[in-house]
């Protein structure tokens, strides 16, 4: 296949794994789009001449779903259904020699951050002016903002500092120019992501920059939503917490990942915090953001957990009450420092039902704080129709992963991309509904 602008063959990207990975996914494509190639992103039937896949390699799970796919499309490979397939990410940096030799039918493997040979290696070149340029994969109302990669933290079970490396930040600079070019395309609501976002700033400037960079893209004429994940509980930057009391537009929201509670699973994790330091965060962030909406994420399992660990941890999630928990059971990854320190010897069964018993937990208190929306008024970001509802977000809500408000479609008024202020009318633990 002739690699000139002319020849618009079809590139296929298939992304597995987290909003991170998304954001590189959206670059790469807008280099092949300015090249002339026709772009598509997990299309439901994706026969193009060349196909990528972006792949995690964060837990075992993941890494099987990765290579499944990886084995899908070297199958049609095989049968001379493509011209070419690259595997990027960062299950391929973890891993690349192992899968080099399992796996030949890739025509290359690449990791997490050289994947623009991608576009060298087909006789292309890459265009250093569309740095912060990416075709949107989300929704056009809505994108995912990257500020910073890697993490210096190193938890005792996270195998993302052996994948990413060191934290970096991106210039405030190249941040801000990424945002407004993305307020021309129509994107009102920015969901800041990052491995580690307490630590923004830390290595480029010195000092915790994260209030500063937010406060600088609040005041981008055109964003209306400001939302912030994978902040770090250690070294919390509290001044973020003065910026969403002054900026409407800084939603009253934060994705904080706890992991655990007791002071025994703390140490063991590496998690330079303690239980009494938890407790005080969680107070003073509620105390100083009162209507602010926590999500969090905790794992079940690790090696050195006991049932009095769990027991804490219930008593936590009880005086916590965070509006969204998500859980998952530990997995032994190779490499980490729990993988080389500590047998995994708690028992599959013994996991579940752990993680069964909080989320039974979980359920209940998000239930009761749905419960308690029913009457009031709040500002609902449209995303799309599904059957007979317009399905919409709260500034408490970010996509995928959180409660939606169904809204009937016979509404007047309401528009796919747009704002509108629904009355909540009914719940479900998970769910609201309205008018």
């Amino acid at each position: 296949m002739s690699k000139t602008k002319n020849t618009k063959g079809t590139v296929d990207v298939v992304t597995l794994g987290c909003s991170k990975n998304l954001v590189d996914s959206e670059q790469l494509m807008r280099q092949f789009d300015a090249l002339g190639y026709k772009v598509r992103h997990d299309a439901e039937k994706p026969d193009g001449d060349i196909v990528i896949i972006n792949t995690c390699g964060f837990i075992g799970d993941a890494k099987e779903e990765s290579i499944n796919t990886i084995l899908q499309f070297a199958e049609r490979k095989k049968k001379k259904k493509m011209d070419k397939l690259f595997v990027m990410g960062c299950l391929s940096e973890r891993y690349q020699k192992e899968l080099e030799a399992e796996i030949p039918e890739v025509d290359k493997f690449y990791g997490k951050f050289n994947y623009t040979n991608i576009l060298t290696d087909l006789g292309q070149e890459y265009r250093a002016d569309l740095r912060n340029e990416r075709i949107l994969t989300t929704p056009n109302h809505y994108a995912y903002l990257k500020i910073s990669e890697g993490c210096n933290r190193m938890c005792s079970y996270c195998a993302i500092p052996l994948i990413t490396g060191r934290h970096r930040s991106r210039p405030m600079e190249d941040i801000e120019a990424e945002v407004k070019n993305l307020v021309t395309k129509g994107v009102k609501e920015f969901n800041i992501i990052a491995q580690d976002l307490s630590s923004y700033g830390l290595d480029k400037y010195k000092t915790l920059m994260l209030p500063e960079l937010v406060e600088r893209i609040s005041d981008i004429q055109g964003v209306e939503w400001i939302r912030l994940h994978y902040a770090y509980p250690a070294q919390f930057p509290y001044d973020i917490l003065r910026v969403m009391r002054e900026r409407d537009n800084v939603c009253k929201y934060l994705d904080i990942a706890l992991q655990h509670i007791s002071d025994n699973m703390l140490t063991i994790m590496r998690r330079k915090i303690n239980k009494e330091q938890t407790y005080e965060l969680i107070k003073r962030i509620r105390a100083e953001v009162p209507s602010i909406h926590l999500r969090t994420t905790m794992i079940i399992g690790h090696p050195g957990e006991t049932e009095q660990d769990m027991e804490e941890l219930k008593e936590f999630l009880t005086f916590a009450k965070f509006e969204r928990m998500g859980a998952f059971t530990y997995s032994h990854e190779e490499g980490t420092h729990a993988y080389e320190a500590y047998e995994d010897n708690i028992p599959e069964d013994v996991k579940q039902e752990r993680l069964n018993e909080i989320m039974a937990l979980q359920q209940k208190i998000s239930g009761t704080i749905n419960q308690a929306k029913i009457g009031k008024t709040l500002k609902v970001m449209v995303d799309r129709i599904e059957g007979e509802n317009y399905i919409g977000r709260t500034e408490f809500d970010s996509p995928e992963v959180d409660p939606e408000v169904l809204i009937p479609i016979s509404t007047e008024g309401v528009k796919i991309g747009e704002f509108y202020v629904a009355k909540i009318t009914d719940t479900t633990d998970f769910d609201l509904y309205a008018n």
